[in-house]
């Protein structure tokens, strides 16, 4: 039992540990994000609100709700919600909205970079620069990763890795765009603040924004040409022992549950 051990350290904790630095690092195996279980959304969900709270921890003008790290946590979910929408159509193999969740949660860490004050022991310049470098290591990191997920796990071609990828991005930062919130799109990013260190990556974003106008339609016309291919084409047999894909939410759920059991 856990109990004997010597240093007292849960074996099943050092294993989400394990897992979650081997995804970080791009060398998890597909065996590994098919076991995503409980215990590796719940490390993915302190990750995240940990995260959320350093993001805010010495903003002047940051809201209750997101000096408590429950902004980060809702975005979390949010972005969950809107990759399954657009990569379900695509007939991923093997994956689960909760198994996409806890892959979301996982990539939290990275954001830890956004609460290093810099500003602090930088001359205020120098500090916006050191922002945006850390607003676009971590945003390439993250895209990357989720390419990574969507190649190794779900077995999309490139092609298709991209398109869902890209996809949420541009449509996102388009909407906010349209509206006149670039600013929304930034503080949402990097917890930026009026007229801060972070003033050079909030050029990045707008930057962003003024790009992704151009590249919605392109990745749009892309996802609606491949989901009205697969809504015709007879979806390719799982290999041997994966576990097959749930009909339902709360299946997904007892499907978890029991996969962490294994």
């Amino acid at each position: 039992m856990a109990l004997d051990k010597p240093n007292g350290t849960d074996p099943r904790f050092t294993e989400v540990l394990r897992t979650a630095s081997r995804l970080l690092t791009f060398r998890a195996t597909r065996e590994e994000m098919l076991a995503f279980g409980p215990r590796h959304l719940v490390f993915g969900l302190i990750a995240t609100w940990l995260v959320g709270i350093g993001r805010y921890w010495d903003h002047p003008s940051a809201s209750a709700f997101q000096y408590a790290g429950l902004g980060s946590v809702a975005v979390s979910a949010a972005l969950a919600v809107v990759l399954w929408v657009i990569v379900k159509p695509m007939r991923p193999a093997g994956t689960t909205f909760l198994n996409l969740w806890t892959f979301v949660t996982l990539c939290a860490p990275l954001a830890a970079l956004y609460a290093i004050p810099v500003e602090r022991f930088m001359p205020l310049r120098t500090a916006r620069e050191v922002n945006a470098w850390f607003l676009a290591v971590v945003a390439a990191w993250r895209v990357a990763l989720l390419v990574f997920y969507l190649r190794r796990l779900c077995r999309l071609t490139m092609f298709r890795s991209i398109v869902a990828t890209l996809l949420p991005i541009t449509a996102v930062v388009t909407t906010l765009a349209a509206l006149n919130l670039e600013r929304a799109v930034f503080d949402l990013m990097s917890g930026g603040g009026k007229r801060t260190a972070n003033d050079d990556a909030y050029i990045i974003v707008v930057l962003l924004a003024f790009l992704s106008m151009y590249a919605l339609p392109i990745t749009g016309l892309s996802w609606l040409f491949i989901v009205s291919r697969e809504s015709t084409a007879p979806r390719d047999p799982e290999p041997p022992g994966a576990p097959a894909p749930p009909k339902t939410f709360w299946e997904a759920v007892r499907n978890a549950f029991a996969m962490d059991e294994k």
